[in-house]
């Protein structure tokens, strides 16, 4: 199970009723957030997420409405007690950018590790850490994808793997001795009196995991449809809910709602996620039928609403 929370859904400035663009996921127990505009950390005390646990912080690129809350953040998980390090991932200059709002956060009492423009990432997700990983057999398995804004922009897809069910009756068949099954069972290889035994001698086939994409800031450029493809949830800006501020969103490199609907179903998800609102649109239920005669599937966000996923056979 997975708790999606969006504790921001704002775009260019807070607004009384609006906290800046940030996203929460928490899963076993561990955190990850998706930028840090300003609002985040009393979204993040009024839901009562914590701080301590946040693992992984994702940027998507460097403007003050998806990053200025972060100094003020690193601070806060310091005096939680954190000790463990956290991982900073963002758009290429990220690491230039993190230690320059440092300036006002300057003594940390646990490491950053900062990761530029990455591909792929994995990691496994532990009771007190998530974990960098070196291979594709990891917990969560997190990509990036180049878009098209005014600065080096980064959108992300996470992939949160399901472990596969034990079958007893597959390592009796394969005479697997049964103080092997526990390794096993974690997908590891195991060389005991001189035969090799594999994971697979005692798992069943693979199972369905949780796809979760979040797209912003950007253009709808064609890559985004096969990054996003078959999402159980994309969250997508919507900076502009009317059709005829089209031209707006071209001049600054942002979606309307009926354009981040078309992303959505080309790309076959579930269900869409609508953020990262214009000042200028107080009300963007009133956009709503614009994304909808696209595609029917669509959430207009608010700050601190909670969507969970759960895995399905």
């Amino acid at each position: 199970m997975i708790d999606v929370s969006l504790l921001g859904c704002g775009g260019g400035m807070p607004m009384p009723k609006r906290n800046l663009s940030s996203l929460f996921i928490n899963y076993k127990g561990r955190k990850i957030l998706i930028d840090c505009g300003e609002g985040t950390q009393v979204a993040i005390r009024r839901m009562g997420l914590g701080f301590k646990a946040i693992d992984l912080i994702l940027i998507t690129h460097c403007h003050g409405d998806h990053i200025v809350g972060l100094p003020g953040l690193l601070s806060t998980i310091g005096n939680s007690g954190r000790e463990h390090p956290l991982t900073i991932i963002g758009p290429i200059g990220i690491t230039n950018v993190v230690n320059s709002l440092r300036v006002i956060a300057p003594y940390l009492p646990y490491d950053l590790n900062i990761i530029e423009n990455p591909n792929e990432l994995y990691f496994n997700v532990k009771k007190d850490l998530i974990e960098l990983d070196t291979n594709d057999k990891s917990d969560l398995i997190v990509r990036t994808l180049e878009l098209e804004h005014s600065s080096p922009c980064l959108g992300y897809n996470f992939y949160f793997k399901r472990k596969r069910k034990f079958d007893i009756d597959k390592a009796i068949k394969s005479n697997v001795p049964k103080m092997l099954w526990n390794k096993l069972q974690k997908e590891e290889e195991v060389i005991y009196d001189g035969i090799q035994y594999d994971y697979t001698m005692v798992l069943g086939e693979e199972r369905k995991g949780i796809k979760v994409s979040f797209i912003t800031d950007t253009r709808p450029i064609n890559s985004i449809v096969r990054f996003i493809e078959n999402s159980d949830l994309f969250i997508c800006e919507g900076t502009y809910g009317d059709d005829k501020d089209i031209e707006k969103a071209i001049k600054n490199k942002h979606m309307t709602f009926r354009e981040a609907a078309g992303l959505a179903s080309n790309g076959d998800v579930c269900e869409m996620l609508l953020t990262h609102f214009s000042p200028a649109m107080l009300n963007p239920n009133e956009y709503l039928k614009n994304a909808t005669e696209v595609f029917s599937e669509v959430i207009i966000g608010e700050d601190e609403i909670t969507k969970t996923l759960k895995f399905t056979e």
